[in-house]
């Protein structure tokens, strides 16, 4: 299975491909999509799902996970990031992929061991999983950590165990 992973903001989108069809997860390609402030939200929007859309023809996955909707207390905020989640998962069904969707104390738990782990251990646990030679930054770093979940979570689903939320 190929994964496309993505950890959506506006100003930057993690992004992930790793593919553990022979066996142990590798990562194809990891990075951010940085949009500068001085664009414009939407057509923030617009760069997000052009790349999105670049790394499925490039990569091919078979599906796409992403972190689920979080909790702000700034409405403001939910809005930009549901927005950006909306530009992501558009691109993805699109494209004819499977979208799942994971909540961030879950793929820190998978990752790390444990729901409340900081940034600095998921990039330091998804290196030591992965065999990369660099930590990633913390965006793409939280892409690799939701690819992992996800092949984990499929994984369990094999033997019977509940699956991913697929949206």
């Amino acid at each position: 299975m190929r994964v496309l992973a993505i950890d959506p903001s506006l100003r930057n989108t993690g992004v992930a491909i790793v593919d553990a069809n022979s066996g142990k997860p590798q990562s194809l390609y990891f990075g951010t999509i940085h949009n500068k402030s001085a664009i414009r939200p939407s057509s923030c929007l617009v760069c997000i799902r052009d790349r999105v859309v670049e790394l499925i023809r490039e990569h091919g996955p078979d599906c796409c996970a992403l972190e689920s909707v979080i909790y702000v207390q700034s409405y403001k905020t939910a809005i930009i990031l549901g927005a950006a989640r909306g530009a992501a998962i558009l691109a993805a069904a699109e494209n004819g992929l499977p979208v799942f969707e994971y909540p961030p104390k879950r793929i820190k738990q998978s990752t790390v061991g444990r729901g409340a782990a900081g940034k600095n251990q998921v990039a330091f646990m998804v290196r030591a999983l992965l065999g990369l030679t660099e930590t990633p930054d913390a965006d793409a770093a939280d892409a690799l950590a939701i690819a992992l979940t996800h092949l984990r979570v499929q994984e369990a689903a094999a033997r019977g165990l509940p699956q991913g939320m697929q949206i």
